[in-house]
C-alpha cells in the first residue's frame, strides 16, 4: 500500500484541507478553532484552511487580520451549513478533507494520532471520537482496517461529518443536500459506503462545544417540525438510493435506513408527545415500506424498540415512558 509519506515529497502538496463554515460565531470561538489547527504538526504547505462565511450579519474578515496568511476566506450569501460545506469542497485541494465547526476545535495531541494514521497507512477514512473538554489525555486504541460496506453492515455509526478525516478522491460527485437539517445523516453513510479502507480509533480528537443558541439546540415548534420532516426526507432518499445499488451495498445501507427510521419514530414520540401526529407518521412510513420495522438482529435496542412499536400496547407504553429528548447532536 502506498503511504502518504511516499506521496508528499512535492513541496506544494496539501495533505489536509480543513473546511470551517462560519455563521454569526463569537470571534473568540473562531480564534480557538483556527489556533487548534495551526498548532498541529502540519507544515504550512501541508495544510489548507478554508473559512466559509455563510452570510454572517457582520463579516468575519475584519477580525481575522492575524490569520489571513494561513487561511482562504470565502464569503457567500446565507445558504445553511450544507451549502457552506459544499463551497469549501468546491475549493479544496487537499488529499484529505476535515470538516470543523467554527465553535468547536481539534484536540492537538489526540488529532496528531489521526494525522499519523493518514500519513503512514493512507486509509480512505480515519474515524475518531469527540470530547466535551478542550483537552484529553485518553490512552487510545485502534481497530483493524475495514471497508465502508463492512462498517455499515456490522456496526452503528456516528453521522456527524466532523467525526472523520477522509480522502478527497472518494468523494466523487457526492455533496450535502442544502437547505435542510440532518444533512449529515444522509451524507455520511453514502461517503462511508464509498470508502475501501477505514481506520477507527477511540482517540478523543475533536472538542465539541454545546451552545444554547446553536442551530442544533433550537427548540421552537417550527424548527422542531422542520427537523422531523427533513430527517424523514433524508431517510427516504437513502432508502430510494439503496434500491438501485448492488446487493452487498444495499444490505449495508438498509441497516442504516432501518436504524434511522427507528430514531425518527423515537424523535416523533419524544418531541411531539402527540399520538395523532405519531399515527400519521407511522402510516406514511407504512406506505413507503419502512414500517413495521423489519425483523433484524442489529442491536438489542433495535430489537426491543421494533417489538414495542409493532403493537398498540407497546406504542402506548413508549408514549408514556420515553424521556424528553436531549437536543444535542
Amino acid at each position: 500500500m502506498q503511504t502518504l509519506q511516499d506521496t508528499t515529497n512535492d513541496k506544494n502538496q496539501v495533505l489536509v484541507t480543513f473546511i470551517i463554515p462560519v455563521y454569526n460565531i463569537p470571534t473568540e470561538m473562531l480564534y480557538d478553532c483556527l489556533d487548534s489547527i495551526l498548532r498541529l504538526s502540519l507544515r504550512k504547505h501541508e495544510r489548507e484552511i478554508i473559512v466559509v462565511d455563510d452570510g454572517s450579519t457582520i463579516s468575519s474578515l475584519n477580525s481575522l487580520d492575524n490569520y489571513l496568511d494561513n487561511i482562504i476566506y470565502i464569503r457567500q450569501k446565507n445558504g445553511g451549513l450544507g451549502s457552506a460545506r459544499n463551497r469549501g469542497l468546491q475549493n479544496a485541494t487537499g488529499q484529505y478533507i476535515q470538516f470543523v465547526d467554527a465553535d468547536d476545535a481539534l484536540i492537538t495531541n489526540q488529532y496528531e494520532h489521526c494525522l499519523d494514521m493518514a500519513r503512514f497507512q493512507s486509509p480512505d477514512m480515519v474515524m475518531f471520537e469527540f470530547c466535551r473538554k478542550a483537552k484529553s489525555q485518553k490512552v487510545y486504541t485502534d481497530q483493524k482496517l475495514v471497508t465502508g460496506r463492512f462498517l455499515l453492515r456490522h456496526q452503528n455509526i456516528k453521522a456527524t461529518a466532523c467525526g472523520y478525516l477522509f480522502k478527497s478522491t472518494i468523494l466523487g460527485d457526492l455533496r450535502f443536500t442544502t437547505g435542510i437539517y440532518h444533512e449529515d445523516e444522509e451524507f455520511t453513510p453514502l461517503l462511508i459506503l464509498r470508502a475501501g479502507s477505514i481506520l477507527q480509533t477511540d482517540a478523543e480528537a475533536y472538542y465539541y462545544r454545546v451552545r444554547e443558541n446553536s442551530i442544533t439546540t433550537s427548540v421552537d415548534i417550527r424548527n422542531m417540525l422542520k427537523r422531523l420532516n427533513d430527517f424523514k426526507a433524508a431517510i427516504y432518499r437513502l432508502y430510494n438510493f439503496a434500491a438501485v445499488i448492488p446487493g452487498s451495498d444495499r444490505m449495508a445501507l438498509l441497516r442504516r435506513v432501518h436504524q434511522l427510521t427507528m430514531d425518527y419514530i423515537y424523535k416523533v414520540i419524544v418531541e411531539t408527545r402527540s399520538k395523532h401526529y405519531l399515527d400519521r407518521r407511522l402510516e406514511e412510513l407504512r406506505k413507503k415500506g419502512l414500517f413495521p420495522l423489519p425483523d433484524k438482529d442489529y442491536t438489542k435496542k433495535y430489537t426491543w424498540f421494533r417489538k414495542l412499536t409493532n403493537s398498540k400496547i407497546g406504542l402506548a407504553f413508549l408514549m408514556r415512558t420515553l424521556p424528553l429528548i436531549n437536543r444535542e447532536r
